[in-house]
C-alpha cells in the first residue's frame, strides 16, 4: 500500500490537534480537543499530562477514523509542542510528580531572582543564550524536584518537557528523548557545545533527574508501541520533533538569514534565522535553536510575548465585551482608533523586551465617551505593538533589518490585527494560506527525515494567502507607538531603546 500521509500532532497550550498531511502540504483531515487549565494561585497555570496523552490517543484513533485512512497509508508520526512546559514522572509507574507547570507560569520567580542576585546569569546566559526567568524549564524541574526531595521514591525521576512525554508514553516507556529546539529552551543546554551542560544542572540541583537524549528534528525517535494504539493497527515510526514555535519558522520557509516570522498564538514568538552560529541577544532577547537536522544547524534570535492571542480571550471569555469573531471584527472596524485608550496585558507579566515577571495588567487612557470597542481595539493594538517592540529590538541589537513579517497561528486569521500589525511596523506582512504552521513544520522535517520530501519539494509547497501594507505616515505611526511606550513605562520602571 502506497504511503501518502503523514500524521501530526499538535499539542498546544489550550488543547491538542491531530493531523493529516498529504504529499502537497495539505491538511485533509484534523480533529482537535481542548484540556483543562488549572490555576491553583494567581500567576501559577498547570496542566495535566495523563488527560493530554489520552487525549491525544482518542484523537489520533479519531483522525484516522473520520479520514477512512488505514495505517499502511501513513509514512510517520511526528511532534510540535509547546516549549517549556515542564514536568517529571517516575520511570517505574510511568506517573507524573505534579501536574505540569505551563510555560506561562510564574511560580519561580522567587528562584530566579535567588539565583539572578547570587549573580549566576550572566553565566546561564552565556551558555545557553536564554535570560533566567520563569518561562523557562529548569526551574521548573527544581521547584518539582524539591517537592520530592525527602520522600522515597524507587525508579528513575524522568524529567522533560510535553515531546519528552508524549514520545515516552507512546514508544510504551522505551525512549527518554527531545530535539535541540525544545532542549535548547530548558537553561540546561548548552547551544554552543549542543550538550547538556553538567554545570547547568549542577547549579539547578537537577543531578538526581534523567533528562532525556537530545536528537535532530529529521532522526527517527523510535515506533508506537503504546498497546491501546497497536491493537488499533496503529504502529508508526516517530519522526519529526519540534517545538512549535521553531517549527512554524521552519514551515513559514524563513530558511535565509534575517528571515522571521510571528506566531499569534495564546503568546506570541518572533523568531529571526541568524544564520549557522549564535547571537547573543540583550535587552529581553534570547537566542535559540532554529532548527537542527541531521546535515544543518540553524540558530535563531527571539522575542517571546507572554500575553497577545490570549488577551482576546481575556477580553471575550473573562469581560464578556464580545461573542464571535465576526462581532469582534465588527466593533473594532467601527472606529477609527482607540482615542488614546492602551491595554497591557500584563496577565502573567510582560516578556521581551521587558521580562517584567511580576508586572500587572492595566487598562489606560480611559474617559467617560470610552466604548467596549475602544478597550476590544486596543485589544488588538496591544498584540501589534509588543511585536513591534520585538522587531525593533532585533534590528536594533543586530543591524539586521526584518524586511517581511511572515504570520501564523489563530490570531493571524484576523484581518483587522494584521492591517494593525502592517501599520504599526511599517513593513509588509504576509499570512499564509496553512493556518497550522507548527504542525506543518515538524511534518516537513519528519518528512524530509523519511524522504517522504526534499527541500526543493517544501519551497514549492509555500503558499501565501494575503499581503497587507502600511498606509500610514511615520508622524502617526510613531505618535501612537510613542504613546504605548508611554502607557507601559507607567506600569514599569523601563525605557526601551529609541526606535531608528
Amino acid at each position: 500500500m502506497k504511503q501518502i500521509y503523514l500524521l501530526a500532532l499538535d499539542q498546544s497550550t489550550s488543547g491538542t490537534k491531530a493531523l493529516l498531511i498529504n504529499k502537497e502540504g495539505q491538511i485533509v483531515k484534523k480533529s482537535s480537543k481542548p484540556h483543562k487549565q488549572f490555576y491553583p494561585q494567581a500567576g501559577w497555570v498547570e496542566h495535566d499530562p495523563n488527560e493530554i496523552y489520552e487525549n491525544v490517543k482518542e484523537l489520533i484513533k479519531k483522525v484516522l477514523a473520520e479520514a477512512s485512512v488505514s495505517f499502511g497509508e501513513i509514512s510517520a508520526l511526528t511532534i510540535t509542542n509547546q516549549r517549556e512546559t515542564a514536568l517529571i514522572w517516575d520511570a517505574e509507574t510511568g506517573q507524573p510528580i505534579h501536574r505540569a507547570i505551563v510555560w506561562q507560569c510564574r511560580r519561580t520567580a522567587d528562584i530566579c531572582e535567588a539565583y539572578k542576585s547570587s549573580g549566576q546569569e550572566p553565566l546561564i546566559t552565556s551558555k545557553t543564550g536564554l535570560l533566567l526567568d520563569p518561562y523557562f524549564s529548569a526551574t521548573k524541574w527544581k521547584w518539582l524536584l524539591n517537592l520530592i526531595k525527602n520522600q522515597e521514591i524507587n525508579g528513575q525521576w524522568r524529567a522533560g518537557t510535553i515531546d519528552s512525554w508524549l514520545i515516552w508514553k507512546l514508544t510504551g516507556g522505551t525512549v527518554h528523548a527531545t530535539d535541540y529546539t525544545n532542549a535548547s529552551r530548558t537553561l540546561l543546554f548548552n547551544i554552543h557545545s549542543l550538550q547538556w551542560d553538567p554545570e547547568l544542572i549542577q547549579l539547578f540541583e537537577l543531578e538526581e533527574l534523567l533528562l532525556p537524549e537530545v536528537r535532530a528534528s529529521d532522526d527517527l525517535f523510535g515506533y508506537v508501541t503504546d498497546p491501546d494504539l497497536v491493537e488499533a493497527g496503529i504502529s508508526l515510526p516517530i519522526c519529526g520533533v519540534m517545538g512549535d514555535s521553531q517549527a512554524a519558522l521552519f514551515a513559514q520557509r524563513c530558511t535565509e538569514t534575517g528571515m522571521g516570522k510571528a506566531t499569534y498564538g495564546t503568546g506570541s514568538s518572533v523568531l529571526m534565522n541568524v544564520g549557522s552560529e549564535p547571537v547573543t541577544g540583550t535587552h529581553g532577547l534570547v537566542s535559540a535553536l532554529a532548527w537542527k537536522l541531521k546535515n544543518e544547524t540553524r540558530y535563531a534570535l527571539e522575542g517571546i510575548i507572554h500575553t497577545s492571542g490570549d488577551t482576546i480571550k481575556w477580553a471575550r471569555d473573562n469581560m464578556n465585551l464580545f461573542q464571535t469573531f465576526e462581532e469582534l471584527e465588527e466593533l473594532t472596524s467601527s472606529i477609527q482608533d482607540t482615542e488614546g485608550v492602551y491595554v497591557i496585558p500584563a496577565f502573567v507579566g510582560l516578556g521581551a523586551p521587558y521580562w517584567r515577571p511580576n508586572a500587572r495588567a492595566a487598562i489606560l487612557g480611559m474617559n467617560r465617551s470610552t466604548t467596549r470597542s475602544h478597550i476590544l481595539r486596543a485589544c488588538l493594538e496591544s498584540i501589534a505593538y509588543q511585536i513591534r517592540d520585538v522587531v525593533d529590538l532585533m534590528s536594533h541589537e543586530t543591524g539586521i533589518k526584518l524586511y517581511e513579517l511572515r504570520a501564523d497561528g489563530g490570531a493571524s486569521k484576523n484581518k483587522m490585527l494584521m492591517q494593525l500589525q502592517s501599520e504599526f511596523l511599517g513593513k509588509t506582512v504576509v499570512t499564509t494560506k496553512a493556518a497550522e504552521l507548527s504542525a506543518l513544520g515538524a511534518s516537513y522535517a519528519g518528512g524530509l527525515g523519511i524522504g517522504f520530501w526534499t527541500e526543493e519539494n517544501l519551497d514549492q509547497i509555500y503558499q501565501m494567502e494575503e499581503e497587507y501594507f502600511p498606509n500610514w505616515k511615520d508622524t502617526e505611526r510613531e505618535s501612537k507607538y510613542e504613546g504605548w511606550k508611554t502607557a507601559v513605562a507607567s506600569i514599569m520602571d523601563y525605557k526601551m531603546p529609541a526606535s531608528k
